[in-house]
């Protein structure tokens, strides 16, 4: 295959991307109607940031020749129902460490916010009222955190300095960590009842949809908070308004199923429920980072070096 039918497909203008190789024909795209160009040339795909399921895969059907489709986000479940019109061999990369600071920043802004009760506040301020009381801090809450990769080690990073109480980490399997041990989903049921707030940074998969759900959220202590910035089905969004609405736990949700949260559903004015609209990665941090990635990663696939972070490829 010739330059000239070598196409790299961005959601961001390719003259504003540092150190790209010269080896590519760069299009831009960013969801529009219109293709930017034949999708039979793209060779290396990265889909628009935060665009819609059906956006995303709507290329891939005519893209006989793509070797590479990179996510810009640390998810792909957005992507996955198109995979089955690649032919084998299609690498499906993500993006890690792109929104791991951003969003760990966010899950910490979520804990102490709904902690010392700033949304009531800030509707006090809008009435006029002076909301004094007694609030809780995060200084020594015990600290359960579900989902122990780039963006659950980045949490806890962000908690130390909070002094804390012990940090329980879970990922897929038990391992060890700088931090202390990871235990595996398995130990759940014993961790649960032990944490004053779980933080949920998994990714979604067929083990995790619904994972936080009746029997997950019933061993939760009496007014623990959930706080979520992993993807809106990690959790039953029935069972957690069960519990909210008892006032037995409490919410802080950047994700939500559905998603967007649509107008007259209940969680939108359920009892110590915190909602922020999925803008874990959406910050000043995200673009720089990914553009960085981009750079390094077409770098590689230039060179004919692996591309990194390759989550599974196409049989």
């Amino acid at each position: 295959m010739t330059a000239k039918n070598r196409d790299v497909w961005l959601p961001f203008p390719a003259a504003e991307i540092e150190g790209l190789p010269d080896s590519f024909r760069y299009r831009l795209w960013d969801g529009e109607d219109a293709f930017p160009a034949d999708p039979a040339d793209c060779v290396f795909y990265v889909p628009p940031y935060m665009g819609s399921p059906e956006v995303t895969v709507r290329p891939l059907a005519a893209m006989p020749v793509v070797e590479v489709v990179q996510t810009l986000t640390a998810g792909i479940d957005h992507v996955l129902g198109g995979l089955g019109a690649l032919r084998p061999g299609v690498r499906l990369c993500n993006a890690v460490g792109v929104h791991t600071a951003s969003t760990a920043e966010l899950a910490l802004a979520l804990v102490l916010a709904s902690l010392r009760g700033i949304p009531g506040m800030v509707r006090g301020q809008d009435r006029e009222e002076w909301r004094g009381g007694f609030y809780d801090a995060l200084a020594d809450k015990s600290v359960l955190i579900v989902g122990y990769g780039s963006i659950g080690s980045a949490v806890e990073d962000r908690l130390v300095p909070f002094e804390c109480g012990p940090v329980a980490r879970v990922a897929r399997s038990a391992r060890t960590s700088p931090r202390g041990p990871v235990h595996a989903l398995a130990d759940l049921p014993e961790l649960l009842p032990r944490a004053d707030v779980v933080i949920l940074t998994t990714p979604l998969t067929e083990a995790t949809r619904g994972l936080a759900g009746a029997e997950f959220l019933s061993r939760m202590k009496d007014g623990a908070l959930l706080v979520n910035v992993a993807r809106g089905p990690v959790v039953d969004t029935k069972s957690l308004l069960a519990e909210v609405e008892s006032g037995r736990l409490r919410a802080a949700l950047d994700v939500t199923d559905p998603e967007p949260l649509p107008a007259g559903h209940p969680l939108w004015h359920a009892p110590n429920v915190l909602i922020t609209p999925h803008v874990g990665g959406s910050s000043s941090a995200f673009e720089p980072r990914a553009k960085r990635l981009l750079a390094r990663q077409l770098t590689r696939f230039a060179a004919g070096e692996p591309v990194e972070h390759t989550v599974l490829i196409t049989e």
